[in-house]
């Protein structure tokens, strides 16, 4: 985590209005600093600033003719940087890609709908809930 115990979230959608308005969901919560990126080459090209999370839109290749897709561009994440926890969202409501996105080490994934920003709280919540847990199982293993 960044400075100030905030966690540095990558938001990445090539809907500007979608991701203009989980921008404002998100600056809303004084625990977080928001990244917004409207590819997933930009979101690449940026992890030098190290996200605590990344939440990436499934198909992302709908305006830019041959960007990356949201799978192309997870896969790229986890072989740069496996920790990185991706959240991935889908106005398709399909248990396939649901299953699709998690065969590609996603953490989680979630429809766009009107309860998106909510589940993606529990879930951001969830992830770091999860790695404090890691760290002090770790810390008191090194003990032994």
């Amino acid at each position: 985590m960044i400075n100030e115990n905030k966690i540095k979230i990558f938001l990445v959608d090539d809907d500007a209005f979608f991701l203009k308005s989980l921008e404002i969901e998100f600056n809303q919560n004084t625990n977080f600093v928001i990244e917004t990126y409207p590819t997933g080459e930009k979101c690449i090209e940026n992890l030098n600033h190290l996200p605590d999370l990344v939440i990436l839109d499934f198909q992302l290749d709908g305006i830019v003719i041959g960007a990356m897709n949201g799978l192309q561009t997870l896969d790229k994440i986890k072989e740069l940087n496996s920790n990185i926890p991706v959240i991935m969202l889908s106005s398709q409501d399909k248990i396939e890609v649901a299953v699709q996105c998690m065969h590609h080490k996603a953490f989680d994934y979630v429809v766009k709908s009107e309860t998106a920003f909510l589940r993606l709280e529990k879930i951001i919540s969830t992830i770091f809930k999860y790695q404090k847990l890691e760290k002090e199982l770790q810390w008191y293993m090194d003990r032994m």
